[in-house]
């Protein structure tokens, strides 16, 4: 075939279709590779320890799409509560977590609910 191609040319709109399925590929292939780099810079985890009555990072600044993770290393139970009520926690014993992922970007303070003077900030940059 290529031989004939070479003295007569390729048939008529098969470059422009090889030419279409090459850049199709091309683009596909950016657009997941692209996907898989968006999806590892999003997945992202961040932690803070809650210690001597005290969240240890007390304020913690973090890329949109990161997981927080709060765990209770302390003697005492604890509670994270958001001061804008988006998240909430059940009473965490000694080795308990509790995570919320923050989707979008802006500043949420929270607090312990048994113990309101323990306060704490995520800064959610875009």
């Amino acid at each position: 075939m290529y031989t004939i191609w070479k003295r007569r040319g390729p048939p008529e709109g098969c470059a422009r279709k090889l030419r279409a399925i090459l850049v199709g590929l091309g683009v596909g292939q950016m657009a997941l590779a692209g996907g898989i780099l968006a999806a590892r810079a999003f997945a992202t985890d961040a932690s803070v320890k809650i210690d001597n009555f005290a969240f240890n990072a007390e304020d913690l600044t973090v890329p949109v799409g990161t997981k927080v993770v709060w765990q209770n290393v302390d003697d005492a139970p604890h509670s994270i509560i958001a001061a804008n009520r988006e998240f909430h926690s059940k009473a965490l014993d000694t080795n308990d977590e509790f995570s919320f992922t923050f989707a979008q970007a802006g500043e949420f303070t929270y607090f312990c609910g048994l113990h309101p003077f323990m306060k704490g900030k995520v800064i959610v940059k875009p």
